[in-house]
């Protein structure tokens, strides 16, 4: 694939869209982007302008679009090439309502792949995410892969990993009804460099950290991944061959919550910052009155782990390392007075 025409790409406004935005205008496409509020246009195209060449600022155009409502769809997509759609809201604490999170997850997918079909568009790339892939009863048994489902069922207490299962079942489903190339992405937990001061909660997770707010953390671990590695997968899943029909798990490691604390008090040896684990009954109490503690407590003793080996391979990722996607994220904070 060589860079010509356009492309499309929802949720342009988050952490990970704007990256991607970034990186297909840096490979030489046009871009149209849909944001949720008009506002937000502005705001996206102050965070990729200054990594851009004027002549490349030129091609990003936007669209208003809510993953909950049917307006503009169908016109948004007219003339594109193919469609990136990352948009999904993504909290750390569990909302009130699961269909905060399901049902613009779930219907934005839809909606999404139905117009792209509808405007002739037959290339998707989806962001799904690695939880989509994790059993929580087979964690430490052996790293996770594209072979692997999350059982959106057996997760009726996180809306966020429901969400993800159901709306990347759904694009596989809606692909075949209606012929569509899909390809998924499924990152880890993304950390990395903010484009600006909207980063969202992976790397709301670092700043929090970095603030000393607690004395201790869960021990619990995550994969990781840096954002420029996820949008960079983007990117390769569009322009390689032998992509179409597959998902990619796209991660470069595992760390403990408690080793994010020892990795950055190196780096920031003056700040207050918890480097030891919190024993569960301590966790328990504080749950009580966190909400982002409480939705932590099921994975704590455990550490997730998921492979790459696919996304090495067939997509040619060099992955950046844990410790330096979550360092990279801390210095856009520390530089920016956002901590």
């Amino acid at each position: 694939m060589t860079p010509e025409g356009l492309v499309f790409v929802t949720g342009a406004s988050g952490f990970l869209g704007k990256h991607v935005v970034l990186t297909l205008l840096q490979a030489g496409y046009s871009v149209r982007a849909s944001v949720r509020d008009p506002a937000m246009a502005e705001q996206v195209r102050k965070a990729v302008a200054p990594h851009l060449d004027p002549d490349r600022d030129s091609r990003l155009t936007f669209v208003t679009l809510d993953l909950t409502r049917d307006e503009g769809w169908g016109q948004a997509m007219e003339g594109a090439t193919a469609i990136f759609h990352t948009a999904s809201p993504f909290p750390i604490a569990q909302p009130k309502d699961p269909d905060e999170v399901i049902r613009p997850a779930v219907d934005g997918t839809r909606r999404a792949l139905e117009a792209a079909s509808g405007a002739g568009i037959s290339r998707v790339i989806l962001t799904s995410s690695s939880i989509a892939m994790i059993q929580t009863e087979r964690l430490g048994i052996r790293p996770f892969d594209e072979s692997d489902w999350a059982d959106a069922c057996g997760t009726p207490n996180w809306p966020y990993a429901r969400s993800k299962v159901l709306a990347e079942r759904l694009a596989w489903e809606l692909s075949a009804k209606k012929g569509l190339r899909l390809t998924t992405i499924n990152p880890s937990f993304i950390l990395g460099p903010p484009l600006d001061d909207r980063f969202g909660s992976s790397v709301g997770l670092v700043r929090r950290v970095l603030r000393g707010r607690d004395p201790m953390v869960p021990h619990m671990g995550f994969s990781v991944v840096d954002v420029r590695d996820v949008a960079l997968a983007h990117l390769r899943a569009w322009e390689r061959p032998g992509t179409e029909g597959e998902r990619f798990a796209v991660a470069c490691g595992s760390l403990w919550l408690d080793d994010y604390g020892r990795i950055l008090k190196a780096a920031y040896p003056n700040r207050r910052m918890p480097t030891r684990a919190a024993p569960k009954p301590l966790l328990r109490l504080m749950a009580l009155f966190d909400r982002e503690i409480r939705a932590s407590l099921p994975g704590v003793g455990h550490l997730e782990e998921v492979s790459s080996e696919k996304a090495r391979r067939i997509l040619g990722i060099d992955f950046i390392p844990p410790d330096k996607a979550l360092l990279a994220s801390a210095e856009v904070l520390v530089s920016r007075g956002l901590v």
